[in-house]
């Protein structure tokens, strides 16, 4: 058989971003177990249960102003002259108003029976115990009702919540002082190339330190994680097995960096496929083509290319919406974007996917950094965001391009 006549290797096409996406995000299964934290310490944590209110917020009507709790009907002349028959502090429960009388009311107050109207303190003259209102009220101002904000049997947080101070403060609103969450997801992280060096140790000639270490584990606590910290593992089959193997033990998700790639020292790929599965490798995105997913025994794995500002940007892409997923989210997790003007060229359009470094200038337009290599880590503390660039597309000053800010990644 001549040359022309063999079979030629065809390699499977790269997968689009969505593509990769929707595979992590079918596969993704949100860990089962539930505990029960206090209110006080659930920031971050992802709500395993609908929470319902058992009361009204507010409880009942009161006021939203310092002034004079009143009957409508008896300010009509708009300069009514009445008698200041109480004073009701908050968290004190005043006399029913006669007629022709005012109480005298702070913020958040309970209404008392009778009136139906606060006037402000700077509407009202005050002179002995006869305050005058300059105003005509009309009935139900400056009165919050009671079950305005939230009534009694309604759902106020729904399952797969991820709790920030906002839905923390609503929790203890009407009283929850506890709340049933998922455990937090148990992830392990290793990191491959013989060339890998610590901070703080010597640098012998061909090393270099080992940033993706503390880029991913900040990223990863970011994301409420518990973290098992492998190190650095040798460039060899045997040690990224054993390590693999070990790793898999009692934890959710197995995340690498380095040795993804094609060459002969990588040897993410081959020792995945020995201990597990791989379900996808590699993306059509740029930085972080190879980009790796699949199964080690009942952990899964994601192997992100070693080049810093790939490992960068594909955990920001692909694994923050699936470390989410697993936590139990149930929101929507594609980042926002925006859309912004480019104010640079960008001509040679890629045939991936490009996530470009850019921050926002003066002017409210975007300016791109000046080298998108994939090892250069400045970009990314320079820039406020990445500009999704789809695959073919070149960039003139004036375009129409989408941002996602950095801002709605990190968390």
């Amino acid at each position: 058989m001549n040359d022309e006549s063999k079979p030629k290797f065809q390699a499977k096409p790269m997968l689009a971003v969505a593509e990769a996406l929707a595979l992590m995000a079918a596969a993704a299964r949100p860990v089962a177990d539930v505990e029960v934290v206090s209110t006080l310490s659930a920031n971050g944590r992802v709500l395993a249960k609908a929470q319902v209110s058992g009361m009204n917020v507010p409880g009942m009507d009161n006021t939203q102003m310092d002034g004079y709790a009143v009957r409508a009907a008896d300010c009509a002349s708009g300069r009514a002259a009445l008698t200041v028959s109480q004073r009701i502090p908050a968290g004190h429960v005043g006399q029913p108003l006669l007629p022709g009388t005012a109480a005298r009311i702070f913020t958040g107050a309970l209404i008392p029976e009778g009136a139906d109207a606060v006037v402000m303190q700077e509407q009202c003259e005050l002179a002995g115990n006869v305050v005058t209102i300059r105003h005509t009220p009309r009935s139900g101002e400056w009165i919050r009702r009671a079950g305005e904000d939230i009534t009694n049997g309604s759902i106020i947080l729904p399952a797969g919540t991820r709790l920030r101070s906002q839905e923390l403060g609503l929790a203890a609103s009407v009283g929850l002082a506890e709340l049933p969450v998922r455990r937090r997801l148990r992830v392990a992280v290793f990191f491959t190339g013989d060339e890998l060096t610590m901070p703080g140790e010597p640098l012998a000639p061909g090393a270099i330190y080992n940033s993706n270490r503390f880029t991913l584990r900040a990223l990863l606590e970011n994301l409420g994680c518990e973290i098992s910290d492998f190190g650095i593992v040798p460039d060899s089959l045997d040690a990224t097995r054993s390590v693999l193997r070990e790793c898999a033990q009692g934890h959710d998700l197995i995340i690498t960096s380095g040795g993804v790639s094609v060459g002969e020292e990588d040897h993410i790929k081959p020792a995945v496929e020995a201990e597990g599965k791989l379900n996808m490798w590699q993306i059509a995105v740029k930085p972080g083509k190879p980009l790796a997913f699949g199964e080690v025994g009942q952990a899964f794995f994601v192997g992100l290319p070693g080049n810093p500002v790939s490992s960068f940007i594909t955990f920001l892409m692909f694994v923050r919406p699936f470390v989410l997923r697993l936590q139990g989210v149930t929101e929507t997790l594609a980042p926002r974007a925006f859309t912004m003007r480019a104010d640079f060229n960008w001509p040679k359009a890629d045939k991936r996917n490009e996530f470009l470094r850019a921050r926002i200038n003066a002017a409210g337009g975007l300016e791109l950094f000046t080298n998108q290599s994939s090892g250069v880590l400045t970009s990314t503390v320079w820039g406020d965001g990445v500009i999704d660039n789809p695959p073919g597309q070149a960039i003139a000053a004036g375009d129409a391009v989408r941002f996602i800010p950095f801002s709605e990644l990190m968390h």
